[in-house]
């Protein structure tokens, strides 16, 4: 066969003359020819050979250079905007406002000083001060306007937010990494937190001197400056070990399991549980993720933060400059899937501070402790959509050191003896309060000076709709009467939920938006949410003075903050990622 298509070949390419010539000249052509046509086929082999290999060359290459794109990006660039409006309203409960108090008497005192009506006194302790005179009438005048004989609502119909988060992270090397977040946070109209913390209603949302804590920057609405949230290098595979190393000023924000609410996926390592602590600290972290087969996704980590500097200190007498306040804490995942979470964690607060970092330190109080625990568990195709549930608990222990939070102040004194206050004096360092306890004022002593333990669980669910794109959850915490988390960074504008001394309900749904991504991280989805704040006692986010229950104040109570019973916040949110 493959002779006789020789041939006819032959008989194709031949010129016609070619049949003139004899059968031997003929058969020596066709030899010839077949001897091309098998040279050219082993060409073809060849160059296909050639070809195949370069193609393989190639796709090995491309696999190659995806591999590292994938892996050694060196930069990535996202971010987050946020609207936001709330409606605000609560209920204060009766009781006598000590703030207005003092700036009656320091009213009155001012203008007596003007008049020249200075005396001297002496108080009980031996201590010299001045003082003015004061009849009872006027005195009485002062405390009716500081005494609130009933309950009143406080409300702020709309509020209007704007948030804007810029995320970078260098990979530096095969296992080193920069990781930074910059957060713009503000009121729409100013460029403070007034419309949200004028009132002083929580410690946690009071701006000190025009700054928030250190920690909440960038997390309590302030003005329109980028500022730095996060900014930390971590160290992995030590030594090829499964071991870490990161420094810097830590994610320690919108941890786990608030994330949920948040729509937000859990920061992997990195992160603590937002009900012990929501707060951006400068530290340090020192982990280990071996492979246990029993317990997938184990990880543990050392903890280390400064939560207050106190700046140079002397060895000369009667230098009473506080420490530094510093934290501690152990976290330990045992299990950490995609559908299934266990998380531990204990931490310390050394020598927490009397008052604002920001607006000046003046004594340590004492000690904290908190142990807490958390599951969260994910079952996919229940229904039409996939089920979200977790459950939190927690302790706090505290240790009153002797030193208490003392502050200059007016005060009614009684100089002839006759039971009657006749005099305003200036009392000058005067022992207010301790850590979860009070100081008499008649005596000057501390009352229930003790290490009071606080409690408190926090629940929730979040079902997600899969062809929708909708997320509904409901979520329920309660706190007694000692507790105290470190949450002053989280997003709720009336005070941190999960520091409440009280019951804390709240319902939201999550809209995602159907939109295509071009953003490598791009989504965007509404959020519509409600909370209600039922206080049992005073103090919610505060470990300054002894908890009081609400229902318990009169108008004869003093208090430093007005004490909500009450309160609701219908929030409205719209998000885009980046």
């Amino acid at each position: 066969m493959k002779q006789l298509f020789v041939v006819l070949l032959a008989l194709l390419v031949l010129p016609a003359t070619s049949f003139g010539t004899t059968s031997e000249e003929l058969m020596q052509k066709i030899q010839k020819l077949t001897q091309q046509l098998e040279e050219l086929k082993k060409q073809m082999n060849e160059l296909q050979m050639q070809q195949k290999a370069s193609e393989s060359r190639l796709e090995a290459a491309e696999e190659e250079a995806k591999e590292v794109v994938e892996k050694f990006s060196w930069l990535t660039i996202g971010g987050d905007y946020r609207f936001r409006i709330d409606s605000l309203k609560g209920t204060v409960n009766s009781h006598f406002n000590f703030p207005l108090f003092g700036e009656g008497l320091y009213g009155h005192f001012q203008q007596q000083v003007m008049f020249g009506n200075v005396i001297p006194v002496t108080l009980p302790n031996g201590a010299n001060t001045i003082g003015v005179p004061i009849d009872m009438a006027t005195l009485q005048g002062i405390q009716s306007n500081a005494a609130f004989m009933r309950d009143y609502d406080v409300k702020n119909d709309t509020v209007f937010l704007n948030r804007f988060r810029l995320k970078l992270r260098a990979q530096v090397t095969e296992n080193i990494s920069v990781k930074a977040r910059l957060n713009m946070y503000k009121v729409w109209g100013h460029q403070t937190s007034g419309p949200v913390a004028a009132e002083g209603f929580f410690a946690d949302r009071m701006i000190p001197e025009g700054a928030p804590f250190d920690g909440t920057t960038g997390h309590i609405p302030q003005d329109n400056i980028l500022r730095v949230d996060y900014a930390y290098a971590t160290w992995s595979n030590i030594f090829d070990l499964p071991v870490w190393f990161s420094v810097g000023r830590r994610p320690s924000t919108g941890g786990v399991p608030g994330n949920l609410r948040q729509n937000e996926d859990k920061l992997g390592t990195a992160g603590v549980p937002s009900f012990l602590i929501d707060y951006a600290f400068d530290g340090l972290t020192i982990g280990v993720a071996p492979y246990i087969e029993a317990l997938p996704g184990f990880y543990a980590k050392l903890c280390y933060g400064k939560g207050f500097d106190s700046g140079f200190r002397t060895d000369l007498p009667g230098d009473s400059s506080p420490s530094d306040v510093n934290f501690i804490g152990i976290n330990v995942v045992p299990l950490n899937t995609d559908s299934f979470r266990v998380e531990l964690q204990w931490n310390r607060a050394f020598s927490i501070f009397d008052t604002f970092p920001d607006s000046g330190v003046s004594a340590n109080l004492g000690d904290i402790d908190q142990y807490g625990g958390m599951v969260m568990a994910r079952f996919e195709r229940i229904g039409p959509g996939d089920l979200n549930l977790f459950g939190a608990a927690a302790l706090s222990v505290v240790h009153p050191s002797d030193e208490v939070l003392r502050m200059d102040i007016l005060q009614p004194i009684d100089t002839n003896g006759d039971m009657i206050p006749d005099t305003v004096a200036m009392i000058p360092d005067a022992p207010l309060a301790g850590l979860l306890y009070n100081i008499d004022p008649n005596t000057g002593l501390p009352v229930d000076k003790d290490s009071h333990t606080g409690q408190m669980f926090y629940i929730g669910a979040r079902y997600d709709l899969t062809k929708t794109g909708t997320k509904i959850g409901l979520e329920f915490n309660h706190g007694s009467k000692y507790w105290v988390t470190f949450g002053p960074a989280s997003d709720d504008l009336w005070t941190n939920k999960l520091g409440t001394r009280g019951d804390v309900y709240e319902v939201y749904i999550i809209q995602e938006l159907p939109e295509i991504p071009v953003a490598k991280l791009g989504k965007a989805y509404l959020r519509l949410g409600y909370q209600y704040y039922d206080f049992d006692y005073t103090g919610s986010n505060s470990w300054i003075g002894s908890p009081q229950r609400i229902d318990d104040l009169t108008a004869e109570s003093p208090q430093f903050m007005p004490p909500l019973k009450n309160a609701h916040d219908i929030y409205f949110t719209f998000d885009v990622r980046f």
